[in-house]
């Protein structure tokens, strides 16, 4: 895992321009496979509260988000 890429996806969903996962792709510069891999991470692995809105078809937060990293 890229954590620009973390980064940057935080960042979008934060803002409300993911979109779906194509758009993703496209805005990351990444594979569509890539980006449902990160969004799993993020789930599983950062508790990141993300979901798909079947009706908007984009990816947002469920909630406040606020993604820590120490070292």
């Amino acid at each position: 895992m890229d954590i620009r890429v973390i980064i940057q996806l935080h960042e979008l969903l934060m803002a409300g321009r993911a979109g779906n996962s194509e758009c993703l792709s496209q805005r990351l510069g990444i594979s569509v496979r890539s980006v449902y891999n990160y969004v799993t991470f993020m789930k599983n692995e950062l508790n990141a509260p993300i979901i798909y809105n079947t009706q908007t078809k984009c990816y947002h937060y469920d909630r406040d988000c606020e993604l820590r990293f120490s070292g």
